[in-house]
C-alpha cells in the first residue's frame, strides 16, 4: 500500500511522521517546502505537485480550510488522478457542506472518501494520541484503520455519511471556545476585585472543573498569559465557530453561544488576536472589561 500526505502544517507534519512508522512508501507534499525536506530525511517521498501524490492507495489532506482543500484536491488534480477504488482521508475540519460536495464528487469519480477530524493539539499529535472523529462506511473506515491507529488513540466513528463527523468536530470546537470564554470571563471577574487569574484557576480546575483536560490546560495559558506560540489559532477557532452556527442553521437550528461567540471572536481578530492561541479569549476578556 502507498500512502501520501497533503498538508505539512503544525499538525500534518507530525501525522505524516507517525505514517511512516508503517514502514510503506509515504508521498508527501505542501506549500513551503521546509517540512517536506524535514520529512524526506525521515524517508518520505516528495512530490513537487499535489497530483503526484494521486498515485497513492490512501490519501491523507489536512488543509486549512473549505478554499485550501478545494484549490488542492480538485483544482490541483488530485482526485483526477486518483485511481478508482483508491481512499481519500480528509483530516482537516471543513464545513458541512463542503464535506457534502466532496463527497459526491467523490463517488463521482468512483473514488472512497472518509471525513476525519481530530481532536488534539500539536504535541498531542506528535505523539500520536489524537482522537479521531470519522465519518464514512465501515468498510471504508476499515481499510484505513490500521493507518488512523498510527496517528490517534482511538477513532470515533460518527455515522456513514462523512459530514456527520465534520459536524461533531464543530460542536466539539464550539464547545471549546464557550469554555475558553467562559474562563476568560470568569478570570477577568475576578480579577476586577483583586484576585490573581492562577488563583480563580486552580480554584475551578481543582473543584468544578476537576479532571478536565481542556479546562487545566487552557485555563492554564490564561492565568500565565501565554498566547503564544499558538496551538490553535484564534482565527482558526473563529473560522469553526462560524462553521458551526452555518451548520446549526442548515438544520434549522439556532446557536445562541455561537452567535455570541462570532462577536467576541471578531472583536479579539480586530483588536490584533488572529495570530495568538485560541486561549487569547481571555486576554481580550479582561481587555473588554478594561474598556468599558
Amino acid at each position: 500500500m502507498t500512502i501520501a500526505f497533503l498538508g505539512l502544517g503544525a499538525m500534518g507534519q507530525h501525522m505524516a511522521l507517525n505514517l511512516l512508522k508503517s514502514g510503506q512508501t509515504v508521498h508527501v507534499w505542501n506549500r513551503s517546502p521546509q517540512p517536506v525536506q524535514s520529512l524526506v530525511q525521515q524517508g518520505a517521498k516528495a512530490a513537487s505537485a499535489p497530483a503526484e501524490c494521486g498515485i497513492a492507495d490512501v490519501v491523507f489532506s489536512m488543509l486549512a480550510d473549505d478554499d485550501a482543500t478545494r484549490a488542492v484536491l480538485v483544482d490541483g488534480g488530485v482526485l483526477d488522478a486518483m485511481a478508482p477504488g483508491s481512499i481519500h482521508v480528509n483530516m482537516a475540519t471543513v464545513s458541512v457542506a463542503f464535506a457534502r460536495e466532496m463527497a459526491a464528487l467523490h463517488l463521482a469519480h468512483g473514488i472512497g472518501y472518509v471525513a476525519a477530524p481530530v481532536l488534539g493539539r500539536v504535541d498531542v499529535a506528535a505523539a500520536g494520541k489524537l482522537n479521531i472523529l470519522a465519518g464514512g462506511t465501515d468498510e471504508l473506515v476499515d481499510r484505513v484503520q490500521p493507518l488512523l491507529n498510527l496517528m490517534g488513540q482511538k477513532t470515533w466513528r460518527f455515522g456513514t455519511a462523512p459530514e456527520q463527523a465534520n459536524a461533531v468536530k464543530l460542536a466539539c470546537n464550539l464547545t471549546l471556545a464557550c469554555a475558553i470564554e467562559a474562563m476568560g470571563e470568569g478570570s477577568a471577574l475576578a480579577g476586577a476585585h483583586g484576585i490573581p487569574a492562577a488563583d480563580f484557576i486552580e480554584l475551578i480546575t481543582s473543584t468544578l472543573f476537576a479532571g478536565a483536560p481542556v479546562y487545566k490546560g487552557y485555563g492554564g495559558m490564561i492565568a500565565e498569559e501565554r498566547y503564544s506560540p499558538a496551538g490553535f489559532k484564534l482565527s482558526l477557532g473563529q473560522k469553526d465557530v462560524r462553521l458551526a452556527v452555518e451548520a446549526g442553521r442548515d438544520q434549522g437550528l439556532s446557536l445562541a453561544f455561537g452567535d455570541a461567540l462570532q462577536t467576541v471572536l471578531k472583536e479579539a481578530v480586530d483588536q490584533g488576536d488572529a495570530e495568538l492561541d485560541l486561549a487569547a479569549l481571555g486576554k481580550n476578556a479582561t481587555r473588554r472589561g478594561r474598556t468599558t
